[in-house]
Order: C-alpha cells, then structure tokens, then sequence
C-alpha cells in the first residue's frame, strides 16, 4: 500500500534501502500488487473508467502521457485532486471514440452531471455535449485570456523582428562607411531591440504588480509603440471582467463593449480571440453562473506529469495506469 500511495523510484529505494530496485519493482508489479488481477488490465492502455467517481461537477481536458500519446482525461472537481478525481482516462481525443467508451458510464449516472469545464477545442465540446447532455458546459476563462496574451505577444514580437531587421541594416552600412556602430539606447539603457525582448513578462503582468524598472519600460515601450499600449489595455480590460464582475448580465455587457474595442482597434493578432468570443459567447459567459474553470484539471495533468518524473519516464504504460488509477481512481 505505501507504494500505491507514494510512488518511488527504483533507484530512490536502492538508495535508502540497500535493495536491487529494479528488482524490488518487478516483484511488485507481479507479485505484490493485484495488478495482474486488475478488471481494467485488458483494455487500459486504451481507456479506464471508473464509474462510481462520476459527480455533479467535471472537467474535460488532454493530457501527453508519453511519447506525445494524447489522453483525454475526465476528473470530478469534488474530490479536490485527491483519491476518486479520476473518471474516465481515453486514448485519443478523436471524439467519436472519446464518446463510445465514455456511453459505457450508465446514461442514468451521465445525466446527473450539472456542469462541465472544457477548453474552446470543438471536440472538447462534442464531447461534452454528447455525454452529458443536461451539463452547463463552461468554457475555461484562462484559455480565453491566453487567447489574448498571444495577440497581444504577437503583436510584440513583430515589432522585436522590424527592430532586429533595423539594427542589422544598420551595422552594415557603418561597416560599409568603416564606421562603429553604436545603437540608440532609452534613459533605461535598453536598446530598441533589448526594449521589446524585455518587455514581455510585463505585458503578462498587470500594472500595480510591475516593479519600478518594469513601470519605467513601460512608459518607454508605449511611447515608442502607441499600437502594443491600445493591445495591452485590450488584454487587460478582459483580465479585469473576469476576476471583477460578478453578475452574468453585467458581464454580457462589458463583453460586448469589449468585443466592439478588438473590432474598432483593426488589429490582426486579434482576429482569433474576437471569432473565438463570437463563438462561444455563451459558454464562456457560464463562467459567471458559478466562477468555475478548468484550473482542477491542469492541476491533476501537473500532478501526472510529476509521476512520470519520478519514475523516470514511462517504460510500461499498463503498469503507470494501473499505479495512476490505485492513487486517484
């Protein structure tokens, strides 16, 4: 039971036991577990499900196992990552197969599911559709926000490449008039192509979290570049509708205000987010019904991804499945 509970690494108990550990393994997987007596052995390596985990709150994402092998992985909030958050773990994310295996839970038990958090991919959403009918699916407001950090980023870094092309030019024509180059550099010291390199963590940042040096680069960026100040007051806007307003209604309104800034601003790195928004507005807008996101199954993704780690890697993937499922199933 202690390893089921806290997984170790061969070379960790060889370590601090003075055990051959790859043998001890062995013994474990063939022995001393009930692996080969486990009901889901056959088919693991496709999908697992486990029924009785099933409740009124899930959330739907993908997951890389190994060797880029995608799993969708279905997780009951209530269980807060612990003991019981796993439901259902499928090969794949083609959503025809992701929904035949996931009709074998009882459609009586599908049906008591009231909300579901998932990301804006289209099968996430057929998925989610398909199985749990009576579910609010709710689209998580993080990937929404990303959606925007990367317009804004994009927008960026093709500024960053206009400032790189202009630097080169220049180095060459003061080689050619056998001069030294000496870049224009801001009060701050940065040049322009160091000004734009820097200021990405801060555009992630929201203005009261940046540090003096941070508040004067700032300054400097949007003086030099008025189109990354309108972007970023964009995606700070809509960081602020989600962590301020509270009422659904209020928050229909200032989305749609919102929607016509992105639309009035011509910005191209902004034409994914706006047709995103456009979309799935009312998904997205369930978020205000109870503030829920699909934080629960990144989290639980990490928590799969430090496993592999400890184990250094994954070299059985029955044996990590069954081990994944004895700590969460």
């Amino acid at each position: 039971m202690f390893l089921d509970t806290h997984p170790i690494s061969s070379k960790s108990l060889e370590k601090h036991y003075h055990i051959d550990g790859d043998q001890f393994g062995q013994q474990y997987k063939e022995h001393l577990s009930d692996y080969p007596e486990w009901d889901q052995k056959d088919h693991a390596q496709d999908w697992m499900i486990f029924p009785q985990n099933l409740g009124s709150q899930l959330s739907i994402d993908e997951t890389s196992l190994s060797n880029g092998e995608l799993y969708t992985i279905l997780t009951n909030k209530a269980a807060k990552g612990q003991k019981g958050v796993l439901v259902a773990m499928i090969k794949g994310t083609r959503a025809e197969h992701v929904i035949a295996i996931l009709k074998k839970i009882p459609e009586k038990e599908r049906l008591k599911v009231e909300e579901i958090t998932l990301d804006m991919a289209g099968s996430m959403n057929l998925i989610a559709r398909q199985c749990f009918p009576k579910a609010v699916r709710v689209t998580d407001r993080f990937h929404v926000q990303k959606l925007a950090y990367d317009a804004l980023q994009e927008m960026r870094i093709a500024h960053r490449w206009e400032a790189i092309n202009e630097e080169t030019n220049a180095i060459d024509n003061a080689r050619w008039e056998k001069k030294e180059y000496i870049p224009l550099c801001f009060e701050n010291g940065d040049s322009k192509k160091q000004l734009l390199a820097r200021s990405r963590y801060l555009l992630f940042t929201s203005p009261e979290n940046w540090s003096e040096s941070q508040k004067q680069r700032a300054k400097i960026l949007f003086a030099q570049y008025p189109d990354i100040q309108k972007a970023f007051s964009l995606t700070h806007k809509l960081r602020l509708i989600f962590s301020k307003t509270k009422d659904k209604g209020v928050a229909y309104t200032k989305l749609a205000h919102w929607y016509n800034e992105v639309t009035e601003s011509g910005f191209n790195a902004f034409n994914t987010i706006s047709a995103t928004i456009y979309t799935h507005y009312k998904e997205i807008l369930n978020f205000f019904d109870n503030r829920s996101t699909n934080a629960s199954a990144e989290s639980f993704n990490a928590k799969i991804k430090a496993f592999r780690t400890v184990l250094r890697g994954v070299r059985d993937v029955n044996f990590f499945l069954f081990r994944l499922a004895k700590i969460y199933a």
